[in-house]
């Protein structure tokens, strides 16, 4: 839902007051989010704690939850925040991690499919966050029970209860059931 007409910068989204719900900024342009429901947060919350888990177990960089921001485009500002994500170390800030938005796009970024979300804007976000530089995107179906991963330049794959979502050259050792994620 717009809320604004007037382009904004990612600095000033950032000085917005908190009103408990989550803001994105497409081309300057400020959206609410409306706040997600328990199933949806019930299964980014697994995915984030499976994955953050094995992150750092093996020490590969970092996790970030849902109100993470971060910059994919300026001039005008698009500030996206995924349901969960993952940054290596080798894309990190070598000065630490900035109080504001992250700079980059990560490595990995997952999205819950919401009921209000259509079919459309699941892929354009998806290609968005490619297009930004994300290597992998993660899009869990809960009505389906499965999980489509994108990757730069590749068709995207489904992978249904009966599978596994592994982590790749990306994630390297990660595993997590399907069915995990719904249970």
């Amino acid at each position: 839902m717009r809320v604004n007409k007037t382009l904004l910068t990612a600095e000033e989204l950032l000085l917005l007051p908190d009103t408990g719900r989550r803001l994105e900024l497409l081309e300057g342009k400020l959206f609410e989010m409306p706040p997600a429901g328990a199933e949806h947060g019930d299964i980014a919350a697994i995915i984030l704690i499976v994955l953050g888990e094995h992150v750092r177990r093996y020490r590969l960089g970092r996790t970030f939850a849902a109100e993470t921001g971060f910059v994919l485009a300026r001039n005008p500002d698009t500030i996206r925040a995924p349901d969960a994500s993952f940054v290596s170390n080798e894309r990190l800030p070598v000065a630490g991690l900035p109080r504001g938005y992250l700079e980059i796009a990560p490595d990995l970024t997952v999205e819950v499919i919401s009921p209000n979300d259509t079919s459309r804007e699941v892929q354009e976000k998806a290609h968005a966050w490619l297009a930004a530089g994300t290597s992998q995107v993660w899009v869990i179906s809960p009505q389906h029970r499965t999980v489509t991963v994108h990757r730069a330049g590749e068709l995207a794959t489904v992978i249904d209860e009966s599978g596994s979502l592994q982590g790749g050259d990306l994630l390297p050792g990660f595993e997590v059931s399907v069915a995990e994620l719904f249970d």
